[in-house]
This record gives C-alpha cells, structure tokens and sequence, in this order.
C-alpha cells in the first residue's frame, strides 16, 4: 500500500485488477478541506487512461511490478526473444501483445521488460535510439527549400521524415516518441 501523498511519476498502482504506471502527478491543496493528489495513469496493459484524485492520507495499493534488463535476441513468427543480461533467463514476449514495438527492436540491444505476476508486460523503448538509415532516395541540388526533408526507411522499418542531406548508411538520432528526426550521429 501506498499513501496518496507518496505518489510520484513512475510509480505502478494497482487499479481494476491491472496494473498502471503513473505519468503526471500534481497536489492541489484546497483552502478548506483536505490536500489531494491528482493523478493521471496509463495501464501497461491496454495502454487506456485513468485519472483519480486521491487525498493524501488515504492508501491505495501499488503494483508488485519488476524490471528486468534484457538483450533482445531475434523474432520468430509469434514472439519477441529476450535473455536477462544477469540470470540469462529467456523470455518470450508475444508480438500480438506489442505489434508497435516492433520498428524500434534492434537484435543485440537492451530494453527494460517490465514483469507483473511472472508474465511480461511491458517492453520500454528508450526515449531516443540511433538507427541506421537502410533506404534513402538522393536529391538534386537545387531542388531544396528552406528545411525541406525527404522519408527514409531504417534497418527495421521505421520511416522517419530526414533533412535531405542524409545519406543510405548514415546514423541517425530517432525520438521514439513522435519518430521525429534529432540528429545525425557520427560513429
């Protein structure tokens, strides 16, 4: 159990039987009465939005949640491969549960799993990964405006809108959150 008052972004609560991570937390402490928390959840199930307002003093009860660094070994027809980097413990996660994230495993990396009650139930993506631009169309100099970009594809199939100087080969910096461009990467 938790108190609502110990509530911070990140934490995991338990809400209608499932599991939600907390992503904004804000305290409203009204002139007459009692300071609540307002909270704003997200399952790491489903995804869906929950919003509560919760007093400070009352308990709700937090998600048993582990996080486990994993390397992402390969994907079959079914599911994702990962091995704990400390127990080497396989896991498999099953794509229909994570069809999403599929464009931002790179084979060798390491993703944080989340697991609640032995299954996995969350891969975190980091906020920003460098990706490999695989197909790129050339431009004709001259033919540019101010910002102008061009689509390419990534080794896994992301398509991301690039500055036209980008090149096949090159690194580049992806946010994974908007699959905006950031910048090129020098290796």
């Amino acid at each position: 159990m938790i108190r609502g008052g110990d509530i911070v972004k990140g934490s995991c609560l338990l809400q209608k039987g499932q599991p939600y991570l907390v992503v904004d937390r804000e305290f409203h402490n009204p002139g007459k009465g009692t300071a609540v928390a307002r909270i704003k959840m997200k399952s790491i199930k489903d995804g869906s939005v929950l919003g509560l307002t919760i007093p400070t003093q009352q308990e709700v009860e937090d998600a048993q949640v582990d996080i486990h660094a994993c390397q992402y070994q390969y994907p079959d027809q079914d599911n994702y491969h990962f091995m704990d980097n400390e127990s080497y413990e396989q896991y498999e996660v099953p794509i229909a549960d994570n069809p999403d994230k599929k464009l931002y495993l790179k084979e060798g990396e390491a993703y944080d799993l989340t697991i609640w009650e032995g299954k996995v139930i969350d891969i975190k993506i980091p906020y920003k990964v460098v990706f490999t631009v695989a197909e790129s169309e050339n431009y004709v100099k001259g033919d540019t405006v101010s910002g102008a970009t061009k689509p390419i594809t990534t080794e896994t199939g992301l398509v991301v809108r690039v500055p036209l100087f980008i090149k096949q080969g090159e690194k580049i910096l992806v946010n994974t959150e908007t699959n905006e461009y950031v910048e090129r990467v020098n290796s």
